[in-house]
Formats: structure tokens, sequence, C-alpha cells
């Protein structure tokens, strides 16, 4: 990819490229080759008064943001990035914006809006029949807030059920030391301060 760009000087081609280039750098960890490939389609975008290049252009900088847990800058970003998709009648790449949409909201905390975008990124993937899209979405849709394992969203839905460590460590079959290191993770992934705030969380999470 790097030898392709390098060798490619037309605008269009570099175009076709970058995008490319930002996902393949942010899957494999190398956040500044995403950086240098997200402010070149920017410098293309600014050359070139049309649509195509500013989606381009905020949907790669959206991601290399997001990648930096930046979601707070990643969201305008984004948000820019589906409008322009959106005003292009390009459903696909509105659907994909979408789903980083719904990370940086739920990095925020907004798990509501979360929810929407990638519901509606995943009603999209299924009309166009983008399998691959959907399959990585849908996983993402399953998984805890606060970065909870499956066992600790049981053991926290047991803890607001006012259950106590013995009651737990007996419905699970575990021996109630893992019982308190596993109430231990929550209440600082959760960043509450005691069982009874750790079930609000819950609650006001939807996780009951």
């Amino acid at each position: 990819m790097r030898r392709a760009l390098q060798e490619a000087a037309d605008p269009v081609t570099r175009l076709r490229l970058l995008p490319a280039a930002v996902e393949i750098a942010v899957a494999t960890g190398d956040l500044d080759a995403a950086d240098d490939a997200a402010q070149a389609l920017r410098t293309i975008a600014e050359q070139h008064e049309a649509e195509l290049p500013r989606a381009l252009a905020s949907q790669a900088e959206g991601r290399v943001r997001l990648a930096r847990e930046d979601a707070s800058g990643a969201l305008p970003l984004l948000r820019a990035a589906w409008a322009a998709w959106q005003h292009l009648d390009a459903p696909y790449e509105s659907a994909r914006v979408r789903a980083l949409i719904a990370q940086a909201c739920e990095s925020l905390g907004d798990t509501e809006t979360a929810a929407l975008e990638r519901e509606g990124a995943a009603w999209t993937f299924r009309e166009l029949g983008a399998a691959p899209d959907l399959a990585a979405l849908e996983p993402a849709a399953q998984r805890p807030p606060a970065g909870l394992t499956p066992r600790e969203l049981e053991v926290l839905r047991l803890v607001a059920a006012g259950k106590s460590n013995r009651d737990i460590a007996e419905a699970l079959v575990i021996s109630e030391k893992t019982v308190a290191r596993h109430v231990s993770n929550i209440l600082g992934k959760v960043d509450a301060p005691s069982r009874t705030a750790a079930a609000a969380y819950a609650r006001d999470h939807g996780l009951l």
C-alpha cells in the first residue's frame, strides 16, 4: 500500500488509495501512518472543492481520532462525514460512518444515541446485503459497556438483585474469593463507590 501511494501522483488515484491506507494502518495499530494518510486526504479535500474528498477526509480523521481514544474530537468529524455521504446519496458509506459514530457515542457514555446509530447502520447493512459489515457490527452491539466481561455482567446483575458474595458464588458455582475479585473489578470499571452505586449503573444502562 505504501509503495502504491508513493507511486501515485494524481489526486484521483490517491483519493482511491488513501482511505484504505487509513483503515489498514488503524487495524494494525500504526496510528502515525493513519494520521499521515488522513492528513493527505484533508490536503486533497482543501485543494478540490468537492464533497467526496471532504467526506473521505472527515471520515478518515474521525476514524483516527477514535483510534486514539479522542471520541469527543472524532464525533464532529464523523457527523460531518455522515452528512456529506447522505448528500451524496451513498447509503453504504453513510452506514459505515454511523457505526463509527456509535463507537464514539458509546465511549462518551451516550449509550442511547450509540444504540440508535448502531441500529441504523445495521438496518442499512441488512438492506444492502453487506454481511461482513453486519457481522462486524453486531458483536459490538452485544458487548457490555465499560469494558465489562460477560462474567462480570452476570455478577453485576446478581449484585443489583441484592445478592451477597456467598449467594453469587453459589449461583455461578465459583469461589467467594473469585466473586470478590469480580465485584472489585466491576466497581472500578463503572466508577462506582459501592455495590448500591453499581446496581444503579446497571439499571441506568439497561443491563438488568
